[in-house]
């Protein structure tokens, strides 16, 4: 796929500020639509890990007949590095850091300060709020959220987090985007959890709760959600494959904005505490094989 294919609603230069499995994802879908894509990462070792899982999940959606670019082409359009600075030609850029306050703010005001004054910022944050983060930034009305969901390849879904100063320029051409990417739009104004952390969140804890109490087995829980409401994958798989020390986090953040409903269980804190994260680690809920 040349520039001249570009999907025409997506930007010609993306950034992506992190390389672990959302990042690399994110990444991947604007890759494979025609964006020449930019990630970055903290040091040259996490920066290599980084281009092979852009460079897989691309090499599977050929596999898969998602894109008709052969491999080296798409390869051709994907640079990964460390420097900040690199991120200056962009025209939007996608942060995907850890769900840390801290650390959001400080790379979404690095990269900010490196951008022409018309691009546009994007935090991956799927709890935190859109703005306060705002608050930390020069330009606020070029911000947004753009919650991408796990596995990106795979999900249909992006949710549009709209903060009070978000320009309505950006608010319609993020829905533009989403639709380039073959994917749907959930526009949400920014509140704690959002539309889908919130609702994901409310009912994993309480399969959690269950298991707990010994009302259910994991797996008798899950399928009672899969089976019964026609949920793809069941509260806890989910959990499993976000990861319970996210979830947690999520959880602690909602509960101190939203009350005791959100407290997160004891369950999950010896869970996250023993280094049971989920699919990550090899055992959460579920058992996951190396």
């Amino acid at each position: 796929m040349s520039e001249s294919q570009l999907t025409p609603a997506l930007p010609a230069r993306v950034g992506v500020l992190g390389g672990g499995r959302m990042g690399a994802g994110i990444a991947h879908a604007f890759l494979v639509k025609g964006s020449d894509v930019l990630v970055v990462e903290r040091d040259e070792q996490s920066a290599e890990a980084a281009r092979e899982r852009v460079e897989s999940a691309a090499a599977k959606s050929i596999e898969r007949g998602a894109t008709d670019a052969n491999l080296d082409e798409l390869v051709s359009r994907l640079t990964v590095g460390v420097d900040y600075d690199a991120f200056k030609d962009r025209r939007l850029v996608v942060e995907a850091v850890p769900e840390d306050w801290d650390l959001k703010v400080t790379a979404l005001r690095g990269i900010e300060e490196r951008l022409a004054e018309d691009a546009c910022l994007a935090s991956n944050t799927s709890s935190l709020s859109v703005n306060g983060l705002a608050k930390e930034l020069k330009r606020p009305g070029n911000f947004l959220g753009l919650h991408f969901f796990n596995p990106v390849p795979a999900s249909t879904l992006i949710e549009v987090v709209l903060g009070e100063h978000t320009s309505p320029g950006l608010a319609a051409e993020a829905r533009r985007w989403v639709e380039a990417l073959g994917k749907t739009a959930v526009v949400v104004n920014d509140a704690p959890g959002f539309a889908s952390s919130r609702l994901g969140v409310a009912i994993a804890l309480e399969a959690m709760r269950m298991v707990e109490e010994g009302v259910a087995s994991a797996e008798d829980i899950d399928n009672a959600m899969v089976l019964g409401y026609k949920h793809p994958t069941g509260p806890l798989k989910t959990t499993d494959i976000v990861g319970l020390d996210v979830r947690l986090g999520i959880a602690e953040y909602l509960h101190s904005t939203l009350g005791d409903r959100f407290a997160p269980p004891q369950i999950l804190r010896d869970k996250v505490a023993r280094g049971e994260l989920g699919r990550k680690t090899g055992k959460g809920f579920f058992d996951w094989p190396s």
